[in-house]
């Protein structure tokens, strides 16, 4: 088969083309740029192998192209350039393993064959060729463009020699059979059971690109089924595998959690969320088995889960080598307030307990209620329809809570700074105390958030505390409009 007439953009396959003949290297477009191409769906960044000097090509090709970014990483022996928004990267043909204990690969000069036998799948061995002599031929060695058509993801090699060479490949597997929709090969996925504690070889860095490219997928459960079947979760994720499970005790049984999060993952995916919410849908339960207990009256209960899955967030991340700023944070705030809604939705929705809610909740609130929503799996239409009719109830009340307080992002519009200059005080006990109650006054609805009303409140309970008023503050200008309920309706 010749591509030649499908190789776009047309100047960076010339210049490659050119740059090749000109340092007398043959070299070749392989790997995911090929699949995506036969695939139909977009095509990315370029990867370009030659059996030669990789770095020396790309050096070239920039010539060539002008106006180009080059990166030369001469301890690896590759090169990236980038150009008119395009990046080609650049690699010599190789041979790699890894040692039993390695977590880096022993790494030899080769030809294309041992590159491409080198390479994790069939789908990800297919090769072009930016040569003269047979410009734009496809070179597929072990029937790549069979597997596509197959939708199978399997090896070049035996799959316990792939997988051994490279342990990172199994979640690979996993991964792109959740992207791509594939089948993963029986002989393949035997050898991933076999061989799934290698995996402990390879950084954690590295398992976890792959894992969270996975969780982005359109259904994330696919891929997460399979890395557990395969006996790759439980290397690096057990509080997950332990989630899996149920248990009869006299006539009684509890859902098995993991199915269960996975459903709810699926659920936020549906909705359009992001990463973070995704983490936060797969450790929203992560407590619930170190907190089961069974009582003969009330069947299984999981007090308390969702604090002690809240106080794991962070050695979890800490773990998995996942950031511990603000989006562990968000995490960790909707792990601990997802029943919060719930518990609600029973109960007639009041004032104060609405404020409650947005006040902890902040910036997270939309996100809170998508996760709510979420985690309703009950096969039971009625049921369903009874429990998302109750968290209409609860935004709605949002909406209007917010409407008539302009909680102004949930904080009070007087502030400790303000409170400090009034009372002429530093930071201090009181300070803390007038604060607070100031907050709960709030919060309670006996307090109006405006300048006004807080001000009172504060010479009141100044005059409780025997601290005399030492600046008449003037009240700040109002700041644009938060409005919540503008963000719930988006």
């Amino acid at each position: 088969m010749n591509l030649a007439h499908q190789l776009e953009p047309s100047f960076v396959f010339e210049a490659l083309a050119d740059a090749a003949k000109a340092c007398g290297v043959p070299a070749y477009v392989v790997g995911g740029w090929v699949r995506d191409l036969l695939l139909g769906r977009p095509t990315k960044d370029i990867d370009i192998v030659c059996v030669g000097d990789g770095p020396a090509l790309a050096e070239a090709y920039a010539q060539r192209v002008g106006d180009a970014e080059v990166h030369i990483f001469k301890n690896f022996g590759t090169a990236m350039v980038k150009a008119r928004g395009i990046e080609v990267e650049f690699v010599g043909a190789r041979r790699e393993s890894y040692r039993a204990e390695s977590r880096k690969p022993d790494v030899a000069p080769g030809t294309l064959e041992d590159d491409q036998r080198r390479r994790d799948f069939t789908i990800n061995a297919l090769a072009i060729s930016l040569n003269a002599a047979d410009y734009g031929t496809l070179l597929d060695p072990f029937d790549g463009q069979g597997d596509l058509k197959r939708q199978l993801l399997r090896t070049p090699l035996a799959p316990a020699e792939t997988f051994s060479d490279d342990p990172l490949r199994m979640m690979r597997a996993v991964r792109f059979a959740a992207q791509l929709n594939f089948d993963i090969d029986a002989d393949a996925f035997e050898a991933m059971q076999a061989q799934a504690s290698r995996l402990q070889i390879v950084s954690m860095e590295r398992v976890l690109v792959e894992f969270n490219k996975m969780l982005l997928v359109p259904k994330p459960s696919y891929g997460l089924k399979l890395a557990y079947y395969a006996k790759l979760l439980e290397q690096f994720f057990p509080e997950l595998v332990a989630l899996a499970g149920v248990e009869n005790q006299e006539g009684k049984t509890h859902k098995d959690n993991f199915f269960h999060t996975l459903e709810v993952l699926d659920n936020v995916a549906a909705a359009g969320g992001d990463l973070w919410l995704r983490w936060a849908a797969l450790l929203h339960d992560i407590a619930k088995p170190a907190t089961k207990r069974f009582d003969k009256r009330a069947g299984w209960t999981f007090h308390g889960h969702e604090d002690k899955g809240a106080r794991w967030v962070p050695g979890i991340f800490r773990r998995l080598k996942l950031p511990l700023d603000h989006k562990m944070k968000r995490v960790q705030n909707l792990v601990r307030m997802h029943l919060r809604p719930i518990a609600l939705s029973k109960v007639e929705v009041t004032d104060s307990a609405v404020r409650r809610l947005m006040a902890e909740a902040g910036e997270d609130i939309a996100d809170l209620m998508t996760l709510v929503r979420a985690d309703v799996t009950t096969k039971n239409p009625g049921k369903a329809k009874r429990y998302l009719a109750n968290f209409d109830a609860v935004e709605q009340k949002m909406a209007q809570v917010e409407e008539g307080d302009r909680l102004r992002n949930f904080q009070p519009v007087l502030t400790g700074d303000d409170i400090m200059a009034a009372l002429g005080l530093p930071p201090s006990k009181e300070v803390g105390l007038i604060k607070t109650e100031i907050r709960e006054g709030i919060l309670d609805g006996r307090v109006k958030n405006n300048w006004a009303d807080c001000w009172a409140e504060l010479e009141r309970l100044a005059q409780q505390m025997g601290l005399p008023v030492v600046t008449q503050l003037a009240p700040p200008p109002d700041p644009p409009d938060q409005n919540l309920a503008q963000g719930l309706k988006d």
